[in-house]
């Protein structure tokens, strides 16, 4: 004889499994919607019935229609300040953010910026996924300055912290941009790929003489 709490175990982990897959389902429907007929122009509507299921389940998974499109944006905002917090003894910041770039790169990362040439060119194409991606930037810069701020021990309201995100933020902010400009103008990822990380080391680099030892764990 089971107890209730056995029972209900294998349950409990299907209901999750279930939910993930229609989670799934509904963006990866969505993503086809919007690639083919454009962001702006696909409605909730359209997608609930493209998936078979009510609108409100799309709401429920989604509460914001670009949540649908950039699906990454969780990783996004928290990959700079997990860099910092997981870099290696004796590592800066900067060294540190720089060698991960690089690792994204190599591997043609979405987070990175390596989307493929139909999604750069949705997201280009619209007002809406453009201005939220400005939104992702920023939030992922604010959690990059608590994160130097924690890894440096700064006072709150120490404007240092925020001062090296802005820098770290904005070299992460101008290679994005430059996956993407490269991605819309026809080149595959490898080429793509070794351009970036030649781009990287010249971009950090200026950083060097003010970032160098900064946030060294």
């Amino acid at each position: 004889m089971t107890t209730d709490a056995t029972s209900s175990a294998p349950s409990a982990g299907l209901r999750e499994s279930k939910k993930q897959e229609t989670r799934q389902l509904i963006s990866d429907v969505a993503t086809g919607l919007f690639l083919t007929q454009g962001f702006e122009r696909t409605t909730i509507a359209e997608i609930a019935t493209a998936a078979r299921v009510a609108k409100k389940t799309v709401t429920n998974y989604f509460p914001r229609k670009e949540d649908l499109a950039l699906d990454h944006q969780d990783a996004f905002t928290i990959s700079l300040a997990a860099t910092v917090t997981g870099r290696q003894a004796g590592e800066s910041a900067l060294s540190a953010l720089r060698r991960a770039f690089v690792d994204a790169a190599k591997d043609a990362d979405p987070v990175a910026g390596f989307t493929g040439p139909d999604f750069a060119r949705m997201i280009a194409d619209s007002p809406t996924l453009s201005a939220r991606l400005r939104d992702l930037h920023d939030l992922r810069e604010a959690a990059l300055a608590n994160a130097l701020a924690g890894a440096t021990g700064a006072s709150r309201g120490d404007i240092t912290p925020r001062t090296a995100a802005a820098l770290l933020g904005a070299v992460h902010r101008t290679l994005f941009q430059r996956i993407q400009e490269l991605t819309l103008a026809g080149q595959g990822d490898t080429r793509i790929s070794a351009t970036v990380i030649a781009e990287a080391h010249r971009a950090f680099g200026l950083l060097e003489p003010a970032l160098a030892d900064y946030a060294a764990a």
